[in-house]
């Protein structure tokens, strides 16, 4: 199974990914914590990636491509992923056209007014990733619930560069959608309840169409 989770920044596509790549035994590939793990280990790639970062700027084409096909041409990617953060321009979804087929798109639609709320309330802990919001999934002390790591706010979501990678989504990301839907793949997902809501229910929409996925991969085997 092989799916791709696409929506602006803060519409939730990190953290349902890791909830449902457990549940059903993909890889979760985000193109972001590639970046970041280059970016934090100092390495050539990371040095030039962060230049674009700090100011709300898409890395590169050719830096993102190189670093997808790395990490997909790794074993664990094989049995079928969930990809986070790439595609984000018609470019680079035409390069995964040569690198893979996809099974679905799932569109995270979000308002803008929620994006705000979000990014400006996220949280990320440095050590394993998990996500946490002032709000909704508060912490102590700035330590992770998960591993006792240190949590942080990303660069790139403080309010000033928060407003660029937004006025970058629109131009560069959001002609994805009518791409994708013109191939017969695309799903839209409303994705403006929070997880602390109790109405939440987009794991359960993604489970559906997963199942789906699943049952005809199945069938055709």
């Amino acid at each position: 199974m092989k799916i791709i989770f696409i929506g602006a920044p803060a519409s939730g596509k990190g953290t349902y990914a890791k909830r449902l790549v457990k549940e059903y035994d993909l890889t979760h590939i985000s193109t972001g914590d590639l970046i970041r793990k280059e970016i934090e280990a100092e390495t050539q790639t990371g040095k030039q990636a962060k230049e674009y970062t700090s100011k709300g700027q898409l890395v590169p084409n050719e830096i993102i491509i190189e670093l997808l096909k790395e990490r997909m041409s790794k074993e664990d990617a094989k049995k079928g992923f969930i990809l986070d953060g790439f595609p984000r321009n018609m470019k680079q979804a035409k390069e995964l056209e040569s690198i893979t087929e996809i099974d679905k798109v799932l569109n995270f639609e979000v308002t803008m007014d929620t994006i705000i709320r979000r990014i400006t309330g996220r949280r990320i802990c440095r050590s394993c990733g998990e996500i946490f919001h002032v709000k909704n999934i508060p912490v102590k002390d700035n330590k992770c619930t998960k591993c006792g790591g240190e949590v942080y706010q990303r660069e790139d979501e403080k309010p000033e560069v928060v407003k660029q990678r937004l006025s970058i989504y629109e131009t560069e990301s959001k002609p994805l959608t009518q791409y994708y839907e013109e191939k017969g793949v695309l799903v839209n997902i409303d994705s403006n309840k929070d997880v602390s809501n109790p109405e939440f229910d987009v794991i359960d929409v993604c489970k559906e169409i997963f199942n789906r996925i699943n049952n005809r991969i199945n069938i055709e085997r």
